[in-house]
């Protein structure tokens, strides 16, 4: 027997990180390099069979992707409400998106109703990384220092490198972040 969970995950970062085309991927729509600008938010919902610590869940999962220029911030707050968890995803080869993924942090958790919720970080366009990219040790230390405020909730924060373009880890990431969700809703007795 299994139980039938549906969950709303936020996907954030600045704009033309590629959180649409991670989706895409995963949604099993494959990757369309061309780029257009998602308008206040969008989703897609994807059924799913996936096994937590020997026990069977039907999972919905609706996927939320919110649109990251500047000039949609003020309306985005109202696409987090009800989130269980963040994925939050820069370019690798654009630095500065790397170095926004604070404030976006800060955004998801002061406006999903719940405070501090799950997150994963993905460091998107792998494929194209350059001499100029984000250093994955980089990426990787600084989930490691947002674990130290996150372990009190229950959880820690993990990095992937990920390319929506060939598909590298973006199931891997996904299928994660719906464990963390699991395991978090069992230990509040919510499962």
């Amino acid at each position: 027997m299994s139980s039938k969970i549906v969950f709303r995950v936020t996907l954030l970062g600045d704009g033309a990180v590629g959180k649409t085309s991670l989706r895409n991927r995963f949604m099993g729509k494959g990757f369309n390099a061309t780029h257009l600008m998602t308008v206040g938010a969008d989703f897609a919902a994807k059924s799913m069979n996936l096994t937590v610590d020997n026990e069977h869940y039907d999972i919905t999962f609706q996927v939320w992707d919110v649109a990251g220029q500047k000039r949609f911030q003020d309306i985005r707050s109202r696409f987090y409400g009800g989130s269980l968890a963040g994925i939050c995803v820069f370019d690798v080869t654009r630095p500065d998106s790397f170095m926004n993924l604070t404030s976006w942090i800060n955004e998801i958790w002061k406006h999903n109703g719940s405070g501090v919720i799950p997150l994963i970080i993905l460091g998107n366009k792998s494929d194209i990384r350059d001499k100029n990219s984000v250093e994955i040790k980089k990426a990787i230390d600084y989930a490691k220092a947002l674990s130290t405020k996150t372990t009190p909730y229950g959880f820690e924060v993990l990095y992937y490198e990920t390319s929506a373009m060939d598909g590298k880890n973006v199931d891997v990431a996904f299928n994660k972040i719906a464990e963390i969700i699991i395991r978090k809703m069992k230990s509040e007795g919510k499962v």
